[in-house]
């Protein structure tokens, strides 16, 4: 992240996280709004709870059915959401694709992550979940299949219209994120969401990361000191060549291009998929041609590029730290910097590698208000009070890992690969200088002052705390800290709950808040359509060339104004 952390240093961070979340325990009424939920002492350390209870869930009783699911689009992320299911919550009854080579795929393991059906329901799987070729298809026999529910993990392009046909079927949505590709598509899933009495939640999983919960925790408290900065970021490399050999080339469909450098969104062509899928099949499924419709994330019709992608997680998980407040301005700059750009290749024109619309690099600079800025909603009166959040994506570097730092008066946190977090205090120049720098000491928290933490170094490592991160050692993939399975879990509870109420779901407000918070998906469609604003909008600030004012109304699922109906600045 900001600097590359020696092993030690990770330690020390791991420690100091854990033991800021052991000293903020028995401030229950004081500091802690929640002392991360319902988190109890014992045995001189945290004993965390499991996330059924954090998340609110724990209610799901042992006699529930699980809700039966279908899942619509089993490509990478589809394939990610089966491999994470829990089959007690969710029971995956069909599977529908337009591709051949994923409705095939998602049965069998793909790696660590991709589990695949079979891992679930045995090697009989296939024979008792059903494959369509179509939505239309899948909701015509709806009934025989007794479904209740839909995980959509399509095209970014194609999500309001499955979204919505899939809610006036009377089915509630799971559908991944980005919500959709414009905002006023979003503001018409909502409407769907509540003309029909569905849920409608959107799969933005760190709303369900006890990680970022716990973190998050210490922020709200203060602990970290007034914070002005934000960096986030997300680098990959995909400059290294690829290399097949004769037996996968066979897989693969003559006619078409080969990758000629590893990169996950420039899949090479199936023959099975360009068999089944004819260039009419393709075109009537809304599509320019097969290369677009498997690499659909290059394309900007198609997807949203880095910022959709990629940079949506990390600016949710900004706005989760900064408590959800709405953005002030967003400016920045994006291109092709090193991949070729397809439209000069449909012009005869040379490009270079594996080439796309998308951009491939990408740095973003935001304004949120910060405590005591008016638009906080705090009663404040500072309009200069304002957090800088910068988030930048490039594809030829990946020195540093992806995640969040978050820079305060008093200390910086470290929230790295949705896997670890770690602590460091700010060097007190009221005392004497330190022997060693801020990121060798331990550091605990106290509340002299029950409302005013403080983050001081701790000469001896205190009581100690359950560790939520995971060290040098632990698994790369993390289940219990991830959010994907608990994200899915949560919908199924609340569809549950729903249905034991015997009413349509409602998104009635009392005093501007969800009535029915507690049994509305955490990430419902308002919240979604706040993070979708973001990564969108930014997309148009970097092709504009100007910084873009957010405007209020833009989060009104009521009103139609939207940042991609803007009136266009004149030169």
């Amino acid at each position: 992240m900001a600097t590359k952390l020696t092993e030690e240093e990770k330690a020390i961070g791991a420690r100091n996280f854990n033991q800021a979340r052991a000293d903020m325990a028995p401030h229950a009424d004081g500091v802690s709004r929640r002392t991360f939920m319902k988190s109890a002492l014992a045995a001189g350390g945290i004993v965390p709870v499991s996330a059924a209870v954090y998340f609110g869930y724990d209610q799901w009783k042992a006699g529930n059915k699980p809700v039966r699911t279908a899942l619509i689009g089993s490509g990478d992320e589809g394939c990610v959401l089966v491999g994470e299911h829990n089959p007690a919550y969710n029971q995956i009854v069909a599977v529908c694709d337009v591709r051949p080579y994923s409705r095939k795929r998602v049965f069998e393991k793909d790696g660590d992550i991709r589990k695949g059906l079979k891992h679930h329901y045995g090697n009989d799987a296939a024979g008792k979940i059903k494959t369509y070729d179509s939505v239309d298809a899948l909701l015509a026999e709806k009934t025989a299949l007794g479904l209740e529910a839909v995980v959509i993990a399509t095209p970014l392009f194609t999500h309001r219209d499955i979204t919505i046909k899939c809610m006036e079927a009377g089915l509630h949505v799971l559908c991944e994120k980005l919500m959709a590709r414009t905002i006023t598509q979003c503001k018409e899933m909502i409407a769907a969401a509540k003309k029909n009495g569905v849920l409608l939640s959107i799969g933005h999983q760190r709303h369900y990361s006890l990680l970022y919960a716990h973190a998050a925790e210490l922020v709200n408290d203060g602990v970290l000191g007034d914070i002005k900065h934000i960096r986030a970021l997300w680098h990959r490399n995909n400059s290294w060549p690829r290399v097949y050999s004769e037996k996968e080339k066979e897989a693969f469909a003559p006619g078409f291009d080969l990758p000629t450098l590893i990169d996950g969104w420039y899949p090479p062509i199936r023959k099975e998929d360009a068999a089944e899928l004819t260039p009419d099949k393709v075109s009537a499924l809304g599509y320019k041609n097969l290369s677009e419709l498997v690499r659909w994330r290059c394309f900007d019709r198609t997807g949203g590029g880095l910022m959709a992608e990629l940079g949506s997680h990390q600016l949710d998980a900004s706005s989760i730290f900064l408590g959800k407040v709405k953005p002030l301005s967003v400016m920045g700059v994006g291109g092709q910097f090193f991949y070729g750009d397809s439209r000069l290749a449909e012009k005869g024109q040379p490009t270079g590698p594996n080439p796309r619309e998308s951009e491939d690099g990408v740095f973003v600079t935001f304004e949120f208000p910060g405590k005591e800025h008016p638009a906080a909603g705090k009663g404040g009166t500072n309009p200069n009070d304002v957090v800088v959040v910068t988030y930048s994506s490039f594809n030829t570097n990946e020195f540093e890992d992806y995640g969040e730092c978050l820079m305060g008066s008093r200390g910086t946190m470290l929230v790295e690969k949705e896997a670890s977090v770690y602590l460091f205090k700010e060097k007190d120049k009221t005392k004497a200088a330190a022997a060693k720098p801020p990121k060798d000491t331990t550091v605990s928290v106290s509340a002299a002052d029950p409302k005013k933490p403080v983050l001081e170094a701790a000469s001896t490592w205190g009581v100690g705390g359950a560790a939520i991160t995971k060290g040098p050692a632990g698994p790369a993939w993390d289940t219990d800290i991830r959010g994907y399975r608990q994200e899915m879990e949560h919908f199924a509870y609340c569809v549950r709950r729903w249905q034991e109420m015997k009413q349509p779901v409602s998104y009635e407000k009392d005093n501007g808040k969800m009535k029915y918070a507690d049994i509305l998906p955490r990430c419902h469609g308002e919240v979604a359509m706040a993070d979708a604003i973001l990564a969108l909008t930014a997309n148009l600030a970097m092709k504009a060339g100007e910084k873009i004012r957010f405007d209020p109304k833009w989060f009104d699922p009521e009103a139609p104004d939207a940042p991609e109906t803007r009136p266009e600045k004149k030169a």
